[in-house]
């Protein structure tokens, strides 16, 4: 991905060695620059050590002030805290910039074949809508790749041959660490506060962060964003002043959401007009754009139907980390005849100490199953509000409760609205533990 005319001869340090780390250092490697790289964890080390066994364009050492002198960039994980990491104060001192792998992709577009790059952020839908509007593109018959933080490390894969779309998920944490990827198509989907342990600032400076996307533009090219955020956010407002951005809620979307099995609930309204509108930019017509919503397959635990079990419906929604992601969720499956449907599965490792953005939907619950770190908490804050509410602690326990009492024309639904890492590793671990346990009650996998 990172051609030599540009790299070849260079110096960079990465910092991380995890799965987009590693693909930064065989990159650099690959385009001729030397690396120096480090990452705190034995394993990881030794990880990339075998996978890089016999290069020597690399070399492990620490990362300080004296060893990453002359060094154009370090290039940190964005996994990494870099207001309150060592590495930043090392920066400083050395007088070089802190950047990610996005940055060394902006940092070579000069020398690709001509292409095109949609960045999507937001607080919430950003996965769902990369991958949409990928499968918009390949649908009808354009080149386009999946990049960022869906999960594939754009500099890992190769570079698309002349017309094609890089379309890239990005998040605050990524664009931190970016300073000219200019989009030709730029979507901000929502904000609400989130991640906020990373912003000195508090819910300003993420929104700044996230505002930056339209600021790269330098006023080229489209701007896609909510109207709350463009109306009641400064820092966006600030970003788009002048500019005449497409507001999401004013996008016409072809065809009907009915016909969308991937894409129910209000939520996925707002992630296909986003992805109808740059659909739209980048030259589809109506008729493509239709076929390609009807055949989206949606994401792995993101209102992922797993199986349907004597009539009830069992739903991962693992990726719900806080409570903003979680109120679509309940609110795509309203009560029927009168009758509230959803069996939720809520709790793993707090973001907060409210219900926030839930409580609209509470009247959609039928009964609640409270798991993990923050079990008591939720059902403390649920008390009186769900007329049901067992405390099972494991998710195993709340898989089982849930069946027992679910009836025909219900939903069981894993949206945690809390991170995961107080019982799995990530959402995905918990996401495939819910859809195992869904499997050994037996029925028919949709």
């Amino acid at each position: 991905m990172l051609p030599q005319e540009v790299f070849a001869g260079t110096r960079y340090a990465v910092l991380g060695l995890a799965r987009s780390g590693l693909a930064t250092v065989r990159a650099l490697c690959a385009a001729g620059a030397s690396v120096i790289a480090w990452d705190r964890s034995d394993a990881a080390r030794d990880m990339a050590k075998a996978a890089l066994a016999g290069s020597d364009c690399f070399v492990m050492e620490e990362l300080t002030r004296q060893s990453v002198a002359g060094c154009k960039g370090i290039v940190v994980s964005p996994g990494v805290p870099i207001n309150r990491h060592p590495i930043a104060d090392v920066a400083r001192a050395a007088n070089v910039p802190l950047i990610g792998d996005i940055e060394l992709f902006a940092l070579a577009r000069k020398a690709l074949p001509p292409h095109r790059v949609v960045g999507i952020t937001g607080t919430n839908g950003k996965s769902t809508t990369t991958a949409l509007i990928h499968h918009l593109l390949e649908s009808a018959g354009h080149i386009a790749r999946l990049g960022g933080n869906i999960g594939i490390p754009i500099l890992g894969t190769e570079p698309l041959p002349a017309g094609g779309t890089y379309v890239l998920e990005l998040s605050s944490y990524q664009i931190d660490l970016t300073r000219s990827l200019e989009c030709d198509v730029a979507i901000l989907l929502n904000l609400s506060p989130d991640h906020l342990d990373r912003y000195d600032e508090g819910f300003a400076g993420y929104a700044a962060s996230k505002a930056r996307l339209f600021e790269m533009q330098h006023g080229h090219g489209l701007a896609i964003v909510d109207r709350h955020s463009l109306h009641e956010i400064r820092p966006v407002a600030r970003a788009l002043d002048g500019r005449a951005p497409v507001l999401i809620e004013d996008v016409t979307v072809p065809g009907n959401q009915a016909d969308w099995p991937a894409l129910q609930g209000p939520h996925n309204m707002g992630n296909a007009a986003a992805a109808v509108a740059a659909a739209r930019k980048l030259g589809l017509t109506d008729a493509e754009i239709e076929a390609g919503l009807k055949s989206f397959p949606g994401l792995p635990h993101r209102m992922e139907r797993v199986a349907v079990i004597g009539g009830v419906l069992f739903v991962n929604d693992s990726k719900a980390t806080n409570p903003a992601s979680t109120a679509p969720a309940l609110a795509a499956f309203a009560p029927e005849e009168g009758r509230a449907r959803i069996h939720w599965i809520v709790g793993g490792l707090p973001k907060g100490d409210t219900l926030g953005e839930i409580e609209p939907y509470l009247g959609n619950v039928a009964a609640a199953y409270t798991i993990g770190e923050s079990g008591e908490m939720f059902a403390s804050l649920l008390e009186g509000r769900v007329s049901q509410i067992t405390r099972s602690e494991l998710m195993a326990e709340a898989v089982r409760a849930a069946a027992a009492i679910a009836r025909p024309g219900d939903v069981v639904l894993l949206s945690p609205a809390c991170a995961s890492f107080d019982q799995f590793r990530d959402y995905e671990k918990r996401g495939e533990a819910f859809v195992s346990m869904v499997h050994s009650l037996g029925g028919d996998a949709q």
